[in-house]
């Protein structure tokens, strides 16, 4: 898994985000197309392709 966090408020994981997210995960040893990719992000997610979570999902895992 590869992520990033996006604490703006205001605007969303966007394919900006997600263009350089994806170039990450292609210099990352030992990651390819089929490593997931994750968002963490307070102003919610705008594209597909990536797991979005919410500051919620954070607070109820560590519950």
């Amino acid at each position: 898994m590869i992520g990033s966090v996006k604490w703006l408020e205001n605007r969303p994981f966007d394919r900006h985000d997600l263009g350089e997210l994806q170039a990450h995960r292609s210099k990352m040893s030992g990651a390819d197309a089929a490593t997931p990719l994750y968002a963490v992000s307070r102003s919610g997610c705008d594209v597909e392709g990536v797991t979005h979570i919410t500051p919620e999902d954070l607070l109820g895992g560590w519950r």
